[in-house]
């Protein structure tokens, strides 16, 4: 190692050894004394990635597993969801992180691997229950986000989450699972014990506009992002009407809401949910079916709001038609992603016509799959 390295101020070495993960802090913690020493301060640990690859028995998370009750931001990542002590060792991490005087405010866990096996987390999820309901960790938390954690998650867990952290600020639930077991009058119940909630990413099966009316008082703070997943259930259930989201907007005039609707929701519910009035900023329709009608209506509703499109749909003149409206009425666009073959025209018109387009993925010829996006700055 460089002495130039070695002699740096304690803070900037603090600093740099924060983006380091977990095996590759315990190497540096062994260079010398003064490493050793830099490791252990809590600016090192204020945002922490843990993956679970390497088990409890790495001598990194030995050393180190006193010293995650100075994290504040946690995301634990499960690679491998077939192997058990993968899950084991997320479990111990969420243990040592939450034990008392913690300063935990945030977390986050997330699942990666070609076939997660959604069923397989029933133990991580009766973890963080645990730890939720034991009084003694002092656990209160900021914003928790299982977004891509995907097992089915349970209206037990959420609610105890509410009762321990009145000052949640962001809750992301939505983690496109098979099954949605979170009901609405769980979700009423977080808006009642969170009042200063002001992002919530849920199951468009889990809302009703009387769940929603919690956020017309007059007392709640502004709201700023909603995130709904839209699938199969919705089937069943009364759509947001125009009329509510027209009062929900004049009541939060800043929020944002970002959709995706499921492959597995009916063609004739798609434009119910999207409703004139509703502020849509991301936008996907991984739908596979006809969409030329819907990204007519999506240009014409959300031309002042909408940045990021993604569609799965048909390829046709008519579709190249309608992409070319929407890159026309949707200055605004940062993002559009087409996963069907387009023509060179409608690739020039969203280039031409959306100064702040950054990212796209628009084929006019097919490709082997996985389709890369083109990033233009």
């Amino acid at each position: 190692v460089p002495r130039s390295l070695v002699e740096l101020p304690e803070e900037i070495l603090a600093q740099i050894f924060s983006f380091l993960p977990m095996c590759d802090r315990y190497s540096v913690s062994q260079v010398c004394r003064s490493w050793s020493q830099t490791m252990a301060s809590p600016s090192v640990w204020t945002c922490t990635e843990v993956s679970c690859e390497s088990g409890t028995e790495d001598p990194g998370f030995q050393q180190f597993c006193k010293l995650l009750r100075k994290v504040q931001r946690l995301k634990i990542v499960l690679s491998d969801l077939k192997e058990i002590n993968n899950r084991n060792t997320a479990i111990k991490i969420l243990n040592y992180a939450t034990d008392r005087d913690n300063r935990l405010r945030t977390l986050c866990v997330s699942c990666t691997g070609e076939f997660p096996l959604f069923y397989s987390g029933e133990d991580i999820l009766r973890s963080i229950e645990s730890v939720c309901l034991n009084k003694a960790s002092g656990l209160s938390l900021r914003e928790v986000d299982f977004r891509d954690m995907p097992f089915t998650l349970k209206d037990s867990l959420i609610r105890n989450i509410a009762r321990r952290s009145p000052d949640l600020q962001k809750l992301y639930i939505n983690n496109q699972t098979l099954v949605c077991n979170v009901t609405a009058e769980t979700i009423k119940e977080v808006l009642a014990l969170c009042p200063k909630l002001r992002v919530l990413g849920v199951f468009y099966a889990s809302l009703s506009e009387k769940v929603l009316s919690a956020l017309l008082e007059p007392q709640r703070p502004p709201f700023s992002l909603l995130e709904l997943y839209c699938e199969r259930t919705d089937k069943y259930i009364p759509a947001i009407s125009k009329e509510f989201w027209t009062s929900l907007c004049a009541r939060h005039p800043l929020l944002s809401v970002n959709t995706i609707l499921n492959h597995t929701l009916p063609a004739k519910k798609i434009l119910k949910i999207l409703q004139p009035g509703v502020p849509i900023k991301n936008l996907e329709l991984i739908t596979y079916t006809y969409l030329v009608r819907e990204i007519g209506f999506v240009a014409e509703s959300y031309c002042s709001t909408l940045e990021k499109l993604v569609l799965q749909t048909t390829s046709s003149e008519e579709l190249n038609s309608a992409l070319i409206s929407l890159a026309l009425c949707c200055g605004g666009l940062r993002e559009i992603h087409c996963y069907c073959v387009v023509s060179q025209d409608v690739v020039q018109a969203f280039l031409s016509s959306c100064p702040h387009l950054w990212r796209y993925t628009l084929k006019t010829v097919k490709e082997p799959h996985p389709w890369r996006c083109t990033v233009l700055r």
